[in-house]
């Protein structure tokens, strides 16, 4: 059943200052410069110091396009990107991705209609019997295709993560951004990590009140073991922007009694960040911290990332 969630009005836009030692939100440095270069979802895949390595997806939807790439992020240099090679077709338009809890190199990514790709990375460099090191190229490959459960044909999802709550329940949550006229839809089921299955969904409309035009609700969603529900919203008025975005807490999930996943959304969801000149579409948390990454996808003028402090218990 779909519960109708009225977004209230909230006065100003309050930029959260940054982590200690962490990069200023409003600096962002670009990991490409063209329309096929830009961030539709990110995750984090390790932290040492000041640099974050992350895997991000890209919405491409010809032959021969990057769908994946690796960052590796610092604030005391400029972004280092590599392309990850997708083995075997190519999906179309991903945007989104996160880590399966549990289980090292393994992902779930989402393309915009619903499909779901469980993916193992192999990395670029392996160590021989021998001794030495061997370079080979940096790859996934698909485990399982499938859909997400409940999946609307005229949706356009946006948002999706996955966290293992404190009982070793694995949960997921994904989103159909929506739009001027119409809501985002966020759905939530728990998730078995062996069959791929999931339970019962379920689904809750959310609305923002910033951005106000071109705007989807949901561009991204970020959810942490404890069921925190951060979100982006973004304007998209065209390839060449101007862009604005917002950060929300939306709410939280939570594992009932009977062991099925509950959405509990906030009425007056709280904006923690606006971000002028930039179309967000992909946020991730670092474990154990409060700092995020952020990601961009601003069409014509590329994709950048930043940090932030926006990440919830």
């Amino acid at each position: 059943m779909i519960k109708k969630v009225i977004s209230a009005l909230i006065a100003g836009a309050t930029l959260l200052a940054p982590a200690s030692g962490d990069l200023p939100a409003d600096d962002w440095q670009r990991v490409g410069d063209d329309i096929t270069s830009g961030v539709s979802g990110i995750v984090v895949d390790g932290r040492h110091g000041d640099t974050v390595d992350a895997l991000a997806v890209r919405d491409n939807k010809e032959p021969g396009q990057q769908r994946l790439v690796a960052v590796r992020y610092s604030r005391h240099a400029k972004p280092q990107v590599r392309a990850v090679e997708w083995q075997g077709e190519p999906p179309v338009d991903l945007e989104a991705i996160d880590a399966v809890p549990g289980r090292d190199g393994e992902y779930v990514a989402l393309a915009s209609d619903g499909t779901a790709y469980r993916i193992r990375r192999e990395r670029g460099t392996v160590l021989r019997e021998d001794g030495a090191l061997h370079r080979k190229r940096d790859t996934v490959r698909v485990i399982h295709e499938f859909r997400l459960p409940g999946i609307s044909p005229d949706g356009n999802y946006e948002g999706f993560a996955l966290a293992r709550t404190a009982r070793g329940t694995v949960v997921a949550v994904w989103a159909d951004r929506g739009g001027d006229e119409r809501p985002a839809k966020l759905t939530a089921a728990t998730w078995n990590r062996s069959t791929d299955a999931f339970g019962q969904p379920d689904s809750v409309e959310f609305s923002v009140p910033y951005p106000a035009e071109h705007v989807r609700h949901v561009s991204d969603v970020e959810l942490s073991a404890r069921g925190g529900l951060t979100v982006s919203s973004a304007s998209d008025p065209g390839d060449d922007g101007p862009y604005d975005s917002a950060l929300y807490a939306a709410g939280r999930l939570v594992v009932r009694d009977d062991g099925e996943a509950e959405l509990r959304l906030s009425a007056t969801p709280d904006r923690l960040a606006t971000f002028a000149g930039h179309k967000i579409e992909a946020l991730a948390c670092l474990p154990g911290s409060r700092t995020g990454i952020l990601g961009t996808d601003d069409e014509n003028d590329g994709g950048s990332v930043t940090t932030a402090t926006f990440c919830r218990p």
